[in-house]
């Protein structure tokens, strides 16, 4: 219900439209009166009503008055305008304050109630756009930080991505990051852990780094961009922050973590200073773990760039959990035929490989990953890159494999649950593929019907018409005679007999008036 304050200085017209009116009826509830617009501003403050049925001529301050005060101070109340002839004119120059609602006096209550409900209607439509506008914030609000680290992880592995693409994510963001001077930082957790510990150190970080603009995981490890402000402390102090972010992790959860850390430079070379990190991360072979390692701890021909290559693993992961093998080939094939143009030293392109396999592994089940390990070993030992390239290609077939036999159950299982969903509601005309991918499995429809058309050789909606015309003969032969609008009706046709009769012919071959002959 709606407040509404009725103000007139003519007591009986007061009177009268409080008692002959149906408020309820017209979704509104009369919640106070006044004789003039002082008056009324006093109960506004007090009531807060929705709407406001005024006179326009009364003393001390009138109608079009209250409209002006009301338009600046309670800018969502709507009004209803009472209005002689004379004064018809005088009160459409309340139009400029949004009224638009007039009623001549006299007026009944019929009037007044077709006036509330279309005013009703008005706060309604208002009331759910307001709505849609904050829930729609709400669900901005919750998917913000995942845009957030996608944009990081693409931004540092798109080469595509450009100026405008930047211009677009800082506007969304509410954050400039084109103009600043940033550092990144790349987190590895060393010991075996859960993604939930790279969760809690990224929330760590953000707590004690107040420079943090944007984090992501990429595989195993935790990128973090930082701001570098022109009046920040110097490097140690820098440094000094991070090794406790480090610590006050370790403190919690007993695992150490090996930290990179980049160069200053522009978000613009963001790319690079990721690729330093990667550099970094590298070289902790050489020192303890759980270290911190910044480019001047690599030898300055190494740090030029001079063994830089990126070996794409976490594409060729997400190839492996495809359960694509020709794709997971090809890209093998493509960075195995990139080391043997880059013609590194021998050790160099081992430790890529090692590198490679090592991601591997970290996709194994806990069954399998002491058999992956024990690889490490033999990789180690061999001494040709066709032969690296080998036993790779072999223990990525094997991943790959595995993952399309999870993937195919996992398929059948989603196929189960949409047939038993069309063995329940055949009889509803609505039900499509959208329907069961919004409203039941919440997922997406495109690839909920290449799923259905894999696992049962039919598009979705093919299957259903059948699996109804199906269910129709067998109704026919268990019931003999029965009319046609009512098959329709009964088997998803929204009682169109027209049309399930052609559905019908096209898929048994004859009408269902010739199905119900006997034979």
């Amino acid at each position: 219900m709606y407040k509404l304050l009725l103000v007139d200085d003519e007591r009986l017209i007061l009177e009268g439209i409080s008692q002959v009116v149906d408020w309820a009826r017209a979704g509104t509830e009369l919640a106070g009166t006044a004789r003039n617009g002082i008056e009324a501003l006093e109960q506004i403050d007090r009531l807060s009503p929705d709407i406001i049925i005024t006179d326009i001529s009364m003393p001390g301050l009138d109608g079009l008055g209250l409209v002006e005060r009301c338009s600046v101070r309670y800018p969502g109340i709507k009004f209803v305008m009472l209005t002689g002839y004379k004064d018809f004119d005088y009160a459409c120059s309340a139009m400029q304050h949004g009224v638009r609602h007039y009623l001549l006096k006299p007026c009944n209550e019929q009037q007044i109630h077709e006036a509330l409900t279309e005013l009703v209607q008005e706060l309604n439509e208002r009331h759910s756009r307001e709505q849609f506008i904050t829930e729609t914030k709400h669900r901005l609000i919750k998917v913000l930080p995942h845009v957030k680290a996608q944009f990081l992880k693409e931004w540092i592995s798109n080469k595509t991505y450009g100026s405008h693409d930047l211009d677009y994510y800082q506007e969304l963001f509410g954050m400039e990051l084109g103009g600043k001077n940033v550092r990144l930082i790349l987190f590895r957790l060393e010991e075996s852990f859960e993604y939930e510990h790279l969760f809690a150190l990224q929330n760590i970080a953000g707590d004690m780094l107040s420079e943090v603009l944007l984090s992501t995981t990429i595989g195993s490890q935790l990128l973090i961009l930082l701001e570098q402000t022109e009046n920040a402390g110097n490097q140690c102090d820098l440094l000094e922050r991070i090794a406790g972010v480090k610590e006050t992790f370790y403190n919690f959860y007993k695992i150490h973590a090996t930290i990179a850390v980049s160069d200053k430079g522009r978000m613009t070379q963001s790319r690079s200073l990721y690729r330093q990190t990667l550099q970094c991360m590298n070289h902790r072979f050489y020192l303890e773990e759980g270290s911190l390692i910044t480019g001047s701890d690599i030898p300055a021909d190494e740090l030029s760039g001079r063994h830089e290559m990126d070996l794409g693993e976490e594409q060729i992961c997400l190839l492996i959990k495809a359960g694509d093998q020709s794709a997971v080939k090809k890209e093998l094939e493509r960075l195995f035929n990139e080391l043997r143009d880059q013609r590194f030293d021998i050790n160099v392109t081992r430790s890529y490989v090692l590198q490679l396999y090592s991601a591997l592994i970290r996709l194994c089940s806990p069954g399998e990953r002491s058999r992956f390990t024990s690889g490490l070993a033999e990789l180690a030992g061999l001494g040709t890159l066709g032969s690296l390239k080998e036993s790779v290609m072999k223990a990525a077939e094997r991943l790959t494999a595995m993952y399309d036999r999870h993937f195919v159950s996992r398929q059948s299982s989603i196929v189960d649950a949409m047939l038993r969903i069309i063995e329940a509601d055949y009889g509803n005309s609505e039900l499509s593929l959208g329907s069961v991918a919004a409203e039941m499995l919440y997922m997406n429809p495109d690839y909920l019907g290449k799923i259905f058309k894999k696992v049962t050789g039919e598009k979705f909606s093919n299957y259903v018409t059948n699996y109804r015309i199906g269910k129709a003969s067998e109704h026919i032969l268990h019931s003999g005679d029965v009319k046609v609008f009512e098959l329709a009706e009964l088997y998803g046709f929204g009682g169109n007999a027209q049309y399930f009769s052609q559905v019908f012919k096209k898929v048994t071959g004859k009408t269902p008036t010739d199905f119900m002959k006997p034979q």
